[in-house]
Order: C-alpha cells, then structure tokens, then sequence
C-alpha cells in the first residue's frame, strides 16, 4: 500500500474532521440528524476541556479516514477504557488496511494509558463493519441493549 500516516488531529483539521463526520452521517443514513458545527466540534477537541480526541488517516497525504475517541470508565474493572464513537474511512480507500491501522493506534493508546477495554457501537445493518470487527478478534455484546435520552428527554428528566 501506498504511504499510511496516523496522527492525531490539530486544530487546523477541525473543517476535515467535520467533513469526515458528515460523510459518515451520509454512509449511516443519518445525515438528516448531522448538527456538529466547527465551533462545537472545535471546543470537543481542543477547548479548556476536551471531551474526545481524533485520530487522523492519511494515504500520500490524503486524508483517507478518522477515528473519534474518549475516555469512559468501567466499575468493574475499577479503570478506564477507550469508547470508539467513530470510525471512518472513505470508500474508495477501503479494504486496504486504513481501518485495521486505525484500530491499531488505538489500541496502542489504550495499552499506553493502562485501558481496561475499547468498546464501539456498530448499526446492526453494517454487515461489513461487523465482519471487519469480528475478523480482528472484537466480539458483539449480544446481551447487552444500548438506550439513549435526546435532548428532549433529559430536559423533561431534570425537571
């Protein structure tokens, strides 16, 4: 394969970065809940308190794909681990190793602070995602149901 680079992102890849997350809004089918502004996006990286990190692909310099990442933290365990809330790679470059890199300097990143875990969510359609994830040894938590509260919702709770 041609020349792969990982790195984390800088601030000046807060329009790539966004980019990179609206495409894959639009692969998911989810483009018409995309909201993330740069300035949103900007402060979740690199303002007075990041709440996510990114992970940035390039083949030959081109931005080939991302993986936005943060910290949570298991009871059970008593320490951290790496919850993957994205991962993307553009489609004329998959099947070439990006992803597998991705999830690799990951990796490396929860080894080097001590993780006691990755963990990532995967729509249930993505048959390829799946098998990509399965193939490199991740298994799907059958027993486990994943809930969410919309803005709505916690607003309606906290009253």
């Amino acid at each position: 394969m041609q020349s792969l680079t990982i790195r984390a992102a800088k601030t000046s890849d807060i329009p790539l970065v966004r980019e990179l997350i609206l495409a894959l809004a639009e692969y998911e089918k989810l483009a018409h809940v995309f909201e993330l502004t740069e300035t949103q996006l900007r402060e979740a990286l690199f303002g007075e308190r990041p709440s996510a990190e990114c992970l940035i692909a390039l083949v030959e310099n081109e931005p080939a794909g991302f993986a936005l990442f943060f910290t949570n933290f298991s009871t059970f365990l008593g320490r951290p681990g790496l919850y993957l809330e994205d991962l993307f790679v553009k489609p004329h470059l998959r099947g070439k190793g990006i992803g597998k890199a991705l999830l690799r300097s990951l990796a490396g990143i929860a080894v080097s602070r001590n993780y006691g875990r990755m963990e990532w969510a995967v729509l249930d359609w993505n048959t390829p995602s799946i098998e990509f994830y399965k193939s490199l040894g991740a298994c799907a938590l059958q027993e486990w149901t994943v809930f969410r509260m919309d803005e709505d919702a916690i607003q309606e709770m906290a009253a």
